[in-house]
């Protein structure tokens, strides 16, 4: 019977490598809360209409990754291909925006885009997403980055920097388009295929384009940040001032683009130069025309997305997080001495002490082969005459010890080396 496999794209993420995406979620919730973010949780599922008004019908995603498909009824739905739109559809479907207390939110979840996968690339990748709404104010663009930079370096990234950019409005880009146009048409038979499109429907998506020679190109062409008008001139200038006063180092870009068209004024990427073309661990910016064009009030937005697989390859090349493992292991010798055992790993576990045991009455040797591949601390070993006496032996793994205690109060002294994790309530 032909073994039926995963789809490209879309992998598992297996117990030895949890533990790095626990660590990652973990991180990211404090540092969240700790700004006053609240968790929101949105469907995989959303109307089709949704990402094309906000993403932009004439993106890549929209155009050639997005999930899309009709439902019985033939409404047409996608999987979420990114997280900022339904935060905002949530948050103007229900009347979020009417308490002033209830205006930062952050998700952490699946996202769904159908491309070549490829290193820290794939077609099912998660994403750590933050918004808020209601403030224009440049200093929430750099609180917004310093957050994400605190945490990076609660992780201990290394290596990463933030690129900046600002990408005008609505009174200032659309002279830029026609400029940069009228440039792209000069230079057209040098681009790719894709840019030769992008010219005409999109042509600041032109700067995200990866082929060397339209790249080549693109080093004379005209930069938005030269033809920003005063006033988004004047809230960048802030947005440096803010940051430099946080001690948050950045490098203007003024070539760096983001691929949503909500995206303006101040643009952000934190970029790596160890995952190869897939450059960019996180990113994001402000999008104060967004919530009304999905149907909401005139309020404005900013928010960043992270790419879970790609921060977490990063952490993987560097020092870090270890894999979970109990903290210790309890040898039985004996079928008396097991069935204690038994009773006695599901006490350390009660207490919040991770412990596990051999089921299968090995050998001593055997089970102390299995300890050690766990990278256990501690090795408590319960044999025939230490039942009859009340007693176990306690193996320190790490300088090769060993001591007896009393049976009844080995939970405790555990508890005590190891402190309590997550105990569970009594009764």
């Amino acid at each position: 019977m032909r073994l039926i496999q995963a789809v490209r794209g879309m992998n598992d993420i297996l117990p030895r490598e949890i533990s790095w995406w626990q660590r990652v979620e973990a991180t990211a919730r404090e540092i969240l809360e700790d700004f006053g973010y609240r968790e929101i949780r949105t469907p995989l599922v959303e109307k089709l209409e949704l990402f094309a008004r906000s993403i932009g019908e004439s993106t890549d995603i929209v155009e050639k990754e997005m999930y899309a498909f009709p439902d019985r009824k033939g409404e047409l739905l996608g999987l979420r291909p990114e997280a900022t739109a339904s935060i905002v559809r949530a948050f103007i479907q229900h009347n979020l925006h009417a308490d002033p207390l209830v205006n930062k939110f952050y998700a952490i979840g699946p996202m769904f885009r159908h491309e070549r996968p490829q290193k820290g690339r794939y077609r099912q990748f998660h994403q750590i997403d933050a918004e808020a709404f209601g403030i224009d104010d440049p200093m929430l663009d750099a609180e917004v980055m310093y957050m994400l930079h605190l945490f990076l370096q609660r992780l201990g990234m290394e290596g990463v920097v933030l690129h900046i950019n600002s990408l005008g409005c609505t009174e200032c880009r659309p002279a830029y388009r026609g400029l940069l146009q009228s440039f792209l048409a000069d230079h057209a038979e040098a681009l790719c295929p894709d840019c030769q499109r992008r010219r005409h429907t999109n042509p600041l998506r032109v700067f995200d384009c990866k082929v060397d020679r339209c790249q080549s190109v693109l080093q004379e062409a005209p930069v938005l940040l030269q033809s920003v008008c005063s006033a988004c001139s004047a809230h960048f200038d802030r947005v440096q001032n803010c940051l430099q006063g946080l001690k948050t180092a950045f490098l203007v870009n003024p070539r760096m683009v983001r691929g949503l068209d909500y995206y303006m004024r101040t643009t952000f990427e934190v970029i790596t130069d160890q995952l190869g073309a897939q450059n960019a661990v996180g990113g994001g910016g402000r999008y104060n025309g967004l919530v009304k064009d999905l149907g909401g009030p005139d309020i404005p937005g900013i928010g960043f997305a992270i790419g879970m697989e790609r921060l977490i390859l990063l952490l993987q090349q560097g020092s870090g997080i270890s894999s979970v493992s109990p903290h210790v292991f309890v040898a039985a010798l004996g079928e008396a001495s097991r069935r204690r055992a038994f009773l006695l790993v599901q006490e350390l576990r009660k207490e919040g002490v991770a412990a596990d045991m051999e089921y299968e009455g090995r050998s001593l040797k055997s089970q102390m082969r299995r300890a050690d591949k766990l990278a256990v601390s501690h090795v408590v070993i319960l044999g025939e005459d230490e039942l009859n006496r009340g007693e176990v032996q306690v193996r320190d793994m790490i300088s090769k010890t060993q001591e007896v205690h009393a049976l009844e109060s080995v939970v405790q002294a555990m508890v005590k080396f190891h402190g309590k994790r997550h105990p569970c309530p009594v009764g």
